[in-house]
C-alpha cells in the first residue's frame, strides 16, 4: 500500500507551480491584514498602496522561476509604499520568502546580492518613513531576514551534496557494470581457448585415427578395430573435458562436478595419446617437480598440447616430436620440437605447423603473456618447428 503523504509529495514536487501560489496566496491574505491593520497618516492614498501590496505578492506564484528579479521589484515597491507615506512593513513577508528562495535557488554571490539589495531597501524605506533610528525594528527584521537566507544556503548545499551522492552511486553502477563486463568478456575469452585447444586437440587425433582406420579396414579389421575404439575413447575424453570447462557457464543452485583442470603431471598421459595417433613423441622431464600455480600448470599443459597437436597436423605422418619440461630455480621451461619430415621434408613441415595454427598460437601467446613469461615461436636451424616458453614462478 503506498504512502498517501509520499505520493501527495510526489504530485506536488511535479508542480511546483501549486504550492508557490498557494504561498502566494497566502502571503497576500498576510499582507493585506498587516496593512489594514498599521494606521495610515493623514493624506496617504490606500488605494495604489493596496494594488501595488496585492501585485507584488501574487508574484510569489513565480518565485523559483525568477527569484531575484521578483526581489528587485518587491524590495522596490516597498521603497515606493514609504514614498506614498505608508509602512513598508506588510510586503515584509514577500521580502523573506524571496530572500529564502534566492539563497536556495541561485548561486552565492546572486544570493549575497539579494540579501545586500534587501538591506539597503529597507533602511532606505526607514530613511524616507523618518524611523531610520528606531533598532527596536530593525534589529528583528535584521536578524529574520539573515537567518531565512542561512537556511536557504543550507536547503541549496544539502540539494547539491543528496545530487553528488546520487551522481557518485550512478557513477559507481556504471563502473560496477562495466567491469561485470569485462569480467564476462574476459571469461568468454577464456573459455573460447580453452574449447579451442580441448576441440582442436582430440578432432585433429580423431581424424588421424579415423584415417588410419580407413586405410587398414580392408586388410586389417582389427587394427581398424582398435583405431575406432580409440576414436571413442578420444571422443569421449574430448566431450568430458568441455562439459568440465563449459560447467562454468552453469546459473543454477546445483553447478555440475568438476574435475581438476589439466597441468603438468598429465603430460605424459597427453604424449601417450599422441603415440597412439601416430606422432612418434618423447617426453623428458628434468628437475625436481614442485608445486606450481593452478594458472601456469594449465597454460604448461595447454601449449605442450597445442603445440604437439600443431606437429600432428601439419609435419607429416613420419615426423618425430620432443617436449621437455624442466622445473627450474624460480621458473618454468618448457620446449617442444619436431624435425618437419612431411612430405616435404626439411623446414616446411615446421613452417607450416607455425603459419597454419591460426588461433593457437594466439592462445598460446596469450597464455604465456598472462602470467609474465616469455615466448619463442619458429623453425629450428636444422629444420622442423620448435615452441620454447618460460614461466617465472615468484611466488612460489
Amino acid at each position: 500500500m503506498r504512502n498517501p503523504s509520499g505520493v501527495l509529495r510526489a504530485w506536488l514536487h511535479d508542480r511546483p507551480l501549486v504550492p508557490d501560489a498557494a504561498l502566494a496566496v497566502v502571503t497576500t491574505a498576510l499582507a493585506v491584514l498587516l496593512l489594514r491593520s498599521v494606521p495610515s497618516p493623514e493624506g496617504a492614498q490606500d488605494g495604489p498602496a493596496v494594488v501595488l501590496t496585492v501585485a507584488c505578492c501574487l508574484s510569489l506564484a513565480l518565485r523559483r522561476r525568477a527569484p531575484f528579479p521578483l526581489l528587485l521589484v518587491v524590495c522596490l515597491a516597498g521603497v515606493a509604499l514609504a514614498t506614498l507615506g505608508l509602512d513598508g512593513l506588510p510586503l515584509w513577508p514577500a521580502v523573506l520568502v524571496l530572500v529564502y528562495t534566492v539563497a536556495a535557488h541561485r548561486g552565492l554571490a546572486l544570493s549575497l546580492c539579494g540579501l545586500a539589495w534587501s538591506f539597503v531597501c529597507h533602511f532606505a524605506s526607514a530613511a524616507v518613513g523618518g524611523t531610520l533610528g528606531d533598532w527596536g525594528l530593525h534589529l528583528p527584521v535584521t536578524v529574520l531576514t539573515v537567518t531565512l537566507w542561512i537556511t536557504g544556503r543550507s536547503v541549496r548545499l544539502r540539494r547539491a551534496y543528496l545530487e553528488e551522492l546520487r551522481d557518485r552511486a550512478r557513477r559507481t553502477e556504471w563502473a560496477r557494470e562495466a567491469d561485470t563486463r569485462a569480467a564476462r568478456a574476459e571469461e568468454r575469452s577464456r573459455i573460447a581457448r580453452e574449447l579451442h585447444d580441448v576441440v582442436a586437440h582430440h578432432v585433429s587425433v580423431m581424424t588421424v585415427q579415423a584415417s588410419a582406420a580407413r586405410r587398414v579396414l580392408a586388410t586389417n579389421p582389427e587394427g581398424a578395430r582398435e583405431a575406432l575404439s580409440a576414436i571413442e575413447e578420444m571422443g569421449r575424453t574430448a566431450m568430458a573435458e568441455m562439459r568440465n570447462i563449459v560447467g562454468v557457464l552453469r546459473t543454477d543452485a546445483s553447478p555440475a562436478e568438476r574435475n581438476p583442470q589439466p597441468g603438468v603431471a598429465e603430460i605424459p598421459a597427453l604424449v601417450d595419446q599422441m603415440r597412439e595417433a601416430g606422432l612418434r613423441a618423447q617426453l623428458w622431464v628434468e628437475g625436481v617437480p614442485g608445486v606450481l600455480p593452478p594458472g601456469v600448470d594449465l597454460a604448461a599443459y595447454r601449449l605442450v598440447q597445442e603445440a604437439l597437436t600443431n606437429s600432428l597436423r601439419h609435419a607429416g605422418p613420419l615426423a618425430r616430436a620432443w617436449v621437455t619440461v624442466r622445473h627450474e630455480h624460480g621458473q618454468l621451461a618448457v620446449q617442444v620440437e619436431d624435425d618437419g619430415r612431411g612430405t616435404g621434408g626439411g623446414t616446411d613441415g615446421g613452417a607450416a605447423a607455425g603459419e597454419g595454427s591460426g588461433h593457437g598460437l594466439v592462445g598460446i601467446r596469450e597464455r604465456v603473456a598472462l602470467y609474465g613469461g616469455v615466448l619463442r615461436i619458429g623453425p629450428r636451424p636444422e629444420g622442423g618447428f620448435e615452441v620454447n616458453a618460460r614461466f617465472p614462478l615468484k611466488d612460489v
